[in-house]
């Protein structure tokens, strides 16, 4: 199983990027999948996750209303809109996949990506 992350960069505070997760070896809409962010020495946290149809979102607090995941099972792809990013946002930004349903829980993710860095300047 291979999930790669792209779409990273650096943007200027109050600009938008569009990271995207293609995954392979795995029967993708049995997933729930997730996007999750790590700081320098910090564990990974919960950005947001959509269920296997992508019929159910989940966002975290601190990006709620300015992400957006979405998913195309014929492509294998999950992606991650978002927009007015802040400095705060400045991470590795993974995207995960769990086993028949999403959760916000790193833990219960079967597999990872190896991450993509986002750097917004200020």
């Amino acid at each position: 199983v291979q999930l790669e992350e792209s779409g990273g960069g650096l943007v200027q505070g109050g600009g938008s990027l569009r990271l995207s997760c293609i995954a392979s070896g795995l029967v993708f809409s049995y997933y729930g999948m997730g996007w999750f962010r790590q700081y320098p020495g910090k564990e990974r946290e919960f950005v947001a996750g959509i269920s296997r149809e992508g019929y159910t979102t989940y966002y975290a607090d601190s990006v709620k209303g300015r992400s957006t995941i979405s998913r195309d099972n014929a492509k294998n792809t999950v992606w991650l809109q978002m927009n007015n990013l802040k400095p705060e946002d400045t991470a590795v930004y993974y995207c995960a996949a769990n086993y028949f349903r999403a959760t916000t829980s790193g833990n219960e993710y079967d597999y990872w990506g190896q991450g993509t860095q986002v750097t917004v300047s200020s």
